[in-house]
């Protein structure tokens, strides 16, 4: 896979440190993403995750004071850098690619998460077969990306059906980024995780966490008129 079909994750060591701080007290990430994750994974006491494309390592702290026994890269050095001061010796954090062969065992982990990072692919055919070697014959995958509707709803005019690049443009702690993500249907998604191996156990559009402070809500979901709304898309996947 080319660079021109992946956004480098190195583009993230620009703003690496504001990206940190922001998310740690975000309604997407603080507040819906990781808190969703958690609870689709469940009790992971002593087993073994891989934390695909980890960024600075929240999520892997999470199931680390969990129980379980966390090993976590990212292609950006410096949120590995921020992950490794924040995981300490516990957790082996690597920078490596998903999109390369990466450095672990076949049936290495009980547990592959990999939270926000497919969507920055064009092709998943590569990374899943790198995930899907890893781990063992019965073990989960744990996904979140970005809801495809979302897209749909919000550029009407584009063709939802085809799987195509757009960019954002976001502030993190104040310091502007831009993200380039891929666009893909539904079923274009799930197809790609059959056709890897993976049998889809849980689709899941959770709710923000119960303990979201108010002013971080929608309005929609401050009135009362709704309950949730269109972010991530999660999966639970098992391995054939």
């Amino acid at each position: 896979m080319t660079g021109a079909h992946r956004v480098k994750a190195d583009h993230y060591d620009a703003f690496a440190v504001s990206y940190d701080r922001e998310n740690a007290t975000s309604l997407l990430n603080a507040h819906y993403n990781r808190p969703a994750l958690l609870a689709l994974a469940g009790d992971v006491t002593g087993r073994r995750i891989l934390d695909a494309g980890c960024g600075s390592g929240p999520l892997a702290a999470d199931f680390r004071d969990r129980g379980g026994f966390v090993t976590a890269f990212d292609g950006s050095p410096a949120m590995v850098e921020i992950a490794r001061e924040r995981l300490g010796d516990e957790v082996t954090v690597l920078v490596a690619d998903l999109a390369e062969p990466l450095p672990f065992d076949d049936d290495a982990f009980d547990d592959v998460v990999a939270s926000l990072v497919l969507h920055y692919f064009e092709d998943w055919s590569a990374p899943l077969a790198e995930v899907r070697r890893v781990l063992r014959r019965g073990g989960r995958l744990l996904v979140s990306v970005n809801h495809p509707f979302v897209r749909f709803f919000t550029h009407p005019e584009e063709d939802y059906f085809a799987t195509r690049e757009y960019s954002e443009e976001f502030e993190f702690d104040g310091q502007p980024g831009t993200l380039r993500f891929w666009h893909r249907p539904l079923h274009a998604i799930t197809d790609a995780f059959t056709a890897a191996g993976f049998d889809i156990v849980t689709i899941a559009e959770p709710p923000p966490s119960p303990n979201t402070p108010q002013d971080l809500l929608t309005p929609r979901i401050r009135r009362g008129e709704t309950t949730a709304f269109l972010g991530f898309l999660f999966f639970v996947l098992r391995a054939r």
